[in-house]
């Protein structure tokens, strides 16, 4: 077996679920092992990375490259298997090969490198998302999602170099401003719910695909505000927004205050993991009333 990195990985999930996910990850390596002999496969290296699971590289008994997808979270583990089902129609998102509580086997997107998307190549993977009918089972809404992460991240506030930097006043004004564009919506879709340029792959010819979705129904800008906020201190935001907004047929004047929501939260990203001061300011003077 591979020698894994269990005390970084320690220190970046207990980010998310706290420090008794300490035995879990101490387990990982056994856990692994049950599931390559229960499933046939040939496990590789861990991916780098990822907030709330491990990602292993592996090959099926046939030689097809996947991925073994491991979280301390079961519920959500089963909930995004069926999230991965539901938008398997877009052909934008992996196949899911196996899975049960433990864990679940993905197709690996190939080359499957972090993708450098044009807002044209965006537009057209939100597109294909979007094309695919809500299942009548979903019940999660947009309005649920944003009142979950508000909930999640905000705990985070009181963290010096996160307090220093973003008021409470900030993040109050941000929520309001949420409020405001859900109580407004007007066209409604499946959305993926977390479309960053980190859960989005190079597929080759397939083009862009999108993996670690949390589906929810909701305004079709949100699956671009994640792209739009990551112009900070390249191109700049307002540039890229008006790009997305004309490829993807969205308003750009709702994209762009969708934008603004993201912001503090982007600000906290990059306070967290050392992003460039030039987008955090960037990201500040969005964040700021107008």
């Amino acid at each position: 077996m591979h020698s894994w990195p269990i005390a970084q990985l320690t220190d970046r999930l207990a980010m998310r679920f706290g420090p008794d996910v300490a035995a879990w990850c101490a387990d990982l390596p056994a856990l692994a092992a049950r599931l390559a002999d229960r499933w046939d496969l040939t496990l590789g290296e861990p991916y780098d990375g990822g907030a709330s699971s491990l990602a292993i590289r592996c090959t099926t008994a046939d030689g097809r490259p996947a991925v073994l997808k491991l979280t301390p979270d079961v519920p959500f583990l089963a909930s995004q298997v069926d999230m991965l089902r539901s938008l398997a129609p877009s052909g934008r998102v992996p196949e899911v090969l196996a899975h049960d509580a433990d864990a679940v086997v993905l197709e690996a997107v190939v080359p499957g490198t972090e993708a450098t998307a044009s807002p044209e190549q965006w537009a057209g993977l939100m597109t294909a998302l979007h094309s695919v009918k809500p299942p009548a089972s979903l019940e999660r809404t947009l309005r649920g999602r944003m009142e979950e992460a508000f909930a999640r991240i905000g705990r985070r506030l009181d963290e010096p170099k996160i307090a220093a930097r973003l008021s409470r006043a900030t993040w109050d004004r941000t929520i309001a401003r949420c409020s405001r564009l859900l109580d407004t919506q007007t066209t409604t879709v499946l959305l993926h719910g977390d479309l960053h340029p980190g859960n989005v792959l190079d597929g080759g010819e397939r083009g862009l695909v999108a993996i670690d979705p949390k589906t929810c129904v909701g305004d079709p800008c949100f699956d671009a505000f994640d792209y739009v906020v990551d112009a900070a201190g390249k191109e700049g935001i307002a540039v890229r927004c008006a790009e997305v907004a004309s490829a993807a047929g969205l308003d750009p004047d709702r994209l762009f205050e969708w934008s603004r929501v993201n912001a503090p939260m982007a600000v906290i990203g990059h306070l967290t993991w050392g992003g460039p001061e030039e987008a955090i300011d960037e990201l500040l003077a969005l964040a700021l009333p107008r």
